[in-house]
């Protein structure tokens, strides 16, 4: 394969900043297409990357007022919606056979009006950073910003500048999208069957479900880490990680590192933690997000039936280093990693697994559900974790302690597991599927 030309290479998504799967995946493409040469750019309603880079449009983020005041209409499903539609309908008499799911005016009104203007803000960072290729990520999967989904491919039918789909999570994987008044809009966009987007899915059951679902055909590129490079000994500053989480002395850090949303299963941590026999803080190192607060308060009352010391430490665990408002340290996740004794990653659906791999890159012992991707895209290399199906069992929480009690065992099982993600996720696979994608983009030998 032959020398790439340096290319300029504009991200887009609703939100590029924090610790989330989709801007942490996009930064580890930034680097390794830096590392052949290529210079990236930056386009959300959020963005934590260079400024002189960067074009932040508040409207892109997925949940600004706008957005969530069309969300809200859009997959509500319900009756209330329907009969504001018929409202908006002075000229339209109500017949029998008008669908339960129909849209209000005015929303179509708001989304064009939005997409109309997202697409001129595209426009302008197309022309003002000079860019060839577009990656677009997880913008045109999952229909959390309808007018930005519309503005991308409005604009890539246009102009047909190569654009990489980077599809992490799509609308037919979240039950919330199952009823909505926006079939068009998703049909149009998530994703569009445009000639010039080369579409990347994250797992191989993606892949089957978006050729059988709308004859696109994808690319599996999975999630992957550095494993090149070893992760930093401990330092000073993060020595104190433990302590200032709440982990007391003699006591077994149990960490759940991930989100509070349903599908992570954290009562599987909660429940292990107390079934363990041994003094255990369970610490959940991120806040909720996009799907409201039942389910943090649902873990908190669970936590509190089985007296299970549950530290919920997402104001310490953040992005970058720094101090909270009231003084205390702040850690990023690699500060806390080499203090867990055990990771629980007990989720019933993922697109691929980030913890996982983040697990294994600092060679923790881990515990996992056994979701469908682990099951079909991950274990078949070989990793030697503790599973479960759905339920703790007794010979879960025996081989859990016995990774505890055993630091030997933990520690020949943390080896092996980096031996083969390093073979198999690492920056190395990346670059050479993303350089393969570009020479396809651009034509190249």
């Amino acid at each position: 394969m032959g020398v790439q030309q340096a290319r300029r290479i504009g991200f887009v998504s609703t939100r590029l900043a924090g610790t989330d799967g989709v801007s942490l995946e996009a930064a580890k493409w930034a680097t390794v297409l830096e590392r052949l040469g290529h210079t990236c750019f930056w386009f959300a309603g959020e963005v934590d990357r260079p400024a002189e880079r960067s074009r932040v449009v508040p409207e892109a983020f997925y949940r600004h007022p706008e957005i969530d005041a069309i969300n809200a209409v859009a997959f509500a499903g319900s009756r209330e919606v329907t009969d504001a539609a018929d409202a908006e309908h002075p000229l339209v008499r109500r017949r029998d056979f008008f669908s339960p799911y129909v849209r209000p005016p005015h929303v179509t009104q708001r989304v064009e009006e939005l997409a109309g203007d997202l697409k001129v803000a595209l426009y302008g960072f197309l022309r003002d950073f000079d860019l060839d290729l577009l990656v677009v990520e997880n913008a045109f999967a999952i229909p959390l910003n309808l007018p930005l989904g519309l503005a991308l491919a409005q604009l890539v039918a246009e102009t047909g500048i190569p654009v990489l789909a980077h599809h992490h999570d799509f609308a037919w994987e979240r039950q919330r999208f199952a009823t909505n008044c926006v079939a068009d809009y998703i049909a149009a966009a998530f994703p569009p069957p445009l000639p010039s987007v080369r579409h990347v899915v994250i797992n191989s059951v993606q892949a089957h479900q978006l050729a059988s679902r709308t004859g696109l055909v994808s690319r599996v590129i999975p999630n992957v880490m550095d494993f090149e490079t070893p992760p930093r000994p401990l330092d000073d500053y993060a020595r104190a990680a433990r302590a200032d989480l709440g982990v007391g002395p003699g006591e077994a850090l149990i960490l759940q590192p991930t989100r509070i949303v349903q599908r992570k299963g954290i009562e599987h941590a909660i429940e292990l933690t107390r079934r363990l026999g041994i003094p255990a803080t369970l610490v959940i190192s991120h806040a909720g997000d996009d799907e409201g607060d039942e389910y943090e308060e649902r873990v908190r009352e669970f936590a509190h039936l089985l007296a299970v010391r549950v530290r919920f430490e997402s104001d310490l665990v953040d992005a970058q280093r720094g101090t909270t408002p009231d003084g205390r340290r702040r850690y990023v996740l690699a500060d806390v990693y080499p203090h867990a004794d055990l990771v629980t990653y007990g989720s019933s659906i993922e697109g691929f697994g980030n913890a996982f791999l983040e697990a294994v890159y600092f060679r923790r012992p881990l515990v996992v559900n056994r979701y469908s991707i682990y099951e079909l895209d991950i274990k078949p290399h070989g990793f030697r974790v503790v599973e479960f199906d759905g339920y703790i069992r007794a010979a879960t929480i025996a081989d859990a302690r016995r990774l505890i009690e055993r630091p030997d065992v933990a520690a020949a099982w943390a080896e092996a597991n980096y031996d083969l993600a390093r073979r198999h996720f690492s920056y190395a696979v990346l670059q050479r599927r993303l350089d393969a994608l570009l020479h396809e983009c651009f034509g190249e030998d």
